[in-house]
């Protein structure tokens, strides 16, 4: 069971961010930011407008989030006041950019219904369940990290 002891004052280093909340969530966030990014890229990009601003927000979240968790794990940041409410800031940003581009590749595949490529169908229906999955890790890291932000 993940330990809470990081989200009363303490940000963690090394494995510590694989076992203390809010930060447990950064692997789940990598791997469907990652299934986000592979399934668009894997299909047909018609309206290249909205796919676009799907995969560069899966992209930069996905880099984003890896570099993020490295520098926790390497114990990066010291003054962690600061580090607590840019790790709020950074997973707020994020959960809205995420939100947007689901609703985003909602609409394009709501469109893509009555095409003919039945694959590309199949492909970005699972990527806008994962996105908004994504959505929904990024949007409880955000609230979580509020909170170990306003205990220090």
């Amino acid at each position: 069971m993940a330990s809470n002891t990081a989200t009363m004052g303490n940000l963690p280093r090394g494995i510590g961010i694989c076992t203390t909340i809010p930060d447990i969530l950064y692997l789940p966030e990598l791997i469907f930011g990652g299934l986000v990014w592979i399934l668009v890229a894997c299909t047909l990009v018609v309206p290249a407008n909205p796919q676009g601003w799907v995969m560069f927000v899966s992209v930069f979240c996905f880099i984003m989030t890896f570099i993020w968790m490295v520098v926790f794990a390497c114990g990066g940041h010291h003054n962690k006041g600061s580090w607590a409410a840019a790790d709020f800031a950074y997973h707020g940003i994020a959960a809205f950019f995420y939100l947007s581009a689901s609703v985003a590749l909602a609409r394009v595949t709501l469109e893509m219904k009555d095409g003919t490529n039945f694959r590309n169908y199949q492909l970005d229906i699972s990527a806008v369940v994962f996105s908004y999955v994504a959505t929904l890790l990024y949007f409880i890291h955000t609230i979580l990290s509020a909170i170990r932000w306003k205990s220090f």
